[in-house]
């Protein structure tokens, strides 16, 4: 726009609106701003987290604890034969007879207790391994399941022994004298302390080792868990 003075022949310089300063500044501005505007993408949303181990599949679960215990004998039977087999080689190359067993009836009762304690737990581990396979979840709990098979087992047995012997006296029918670790040859004492000592930890041991075992087969499942995921 050209603006006049009181001398109508001088012109003065070319002098741009206000407003189209003002736009011409906020057009910079714009563009500064553009300029340095980084495009972030949205992350994208989370599914939503899928409970595996449900309610349902969790617990205690018979047919596998029962399964379990049934492997848990297999193996017993197994490992003793395994073990009186070893004892047989090893007796005839050291030349080990029944009379020296009578001889040394405290060291023939002590291999004897550790030997069926170790059948025992190795046998009650892949029993709890069985069943914590089987059952998917909770192995910590089949294995106690199959241990606690066993102690039905075991006392409803017993029942019925003690049953026959009122009726029938069967222990005192009884009687092997001819066996290295008989009552004679070992001190009564011994034997019955010996005999509550491995009585406990057979129990105790089993317990543990069912339980080990039954978190060993569910550790199967987790890693496959763990690969899907």
């Amino acid at each position: 726009m050209v603006q006049p003075y009181e001398d109508s022949g001088t012109l003065t310089d070319l002098r741009p609106d206000a407003s189209t300063q003002r736009y011409e500044e906020a057009r910079a501005a714009a563009h500064r701003a553009m300029t340095n505007v980084r495009l972030v993408p949205d992350p994208p949303e989370a599914e939503p987290e899928v409970e595996t181990e449900r309610p349902a599949y969790r617990g205690f679960k018979a047919g596998a604890a029962f399964f379990g215990w049934l492997i848990a004998l297999s193996m017993t039977a197994f490992l003793v034969l395994v073990v009186a087999g070893l004892g047989g080689v090893v007796s005839y190359f050291l030349d080990y007879t029944a009379a020296d067993a009578r001889q040394r009836p405290t060291e023939v009762a002590l291999a004897a207790a550790i030997g069926v304690t170790v059948v025992l737990c190795l046998a009650y581990f892949c029993g709890g391994y069985v069943a914590g396979r089987l059952a998917r979840f909770d192995g910590k709990r089949q294995g106690v399941g199959v241990w606690l098979i066993t102690v039905l087992v075991v006392v409803f047995v017993a029942g019925i022994g003690a049953a026959l012997n009122v009726w029938y006296d069967a222990v005192g029918r009884l009687d092997r004298s001819d066996l290295p670790l008989a009552v004679g040859t070992l001190d009564a004492d011994l034997l019955l302390y010996g005999a509550a000592a491995t009585g406990g930890a057979i129990v105790l041991l089993t317990l543990v080792c069912a339980i080990l075992g039954g978190r060993a087969g569910r550790r199967f499942h987790d890693k496959i868990d763990r690969e899907l995921d």
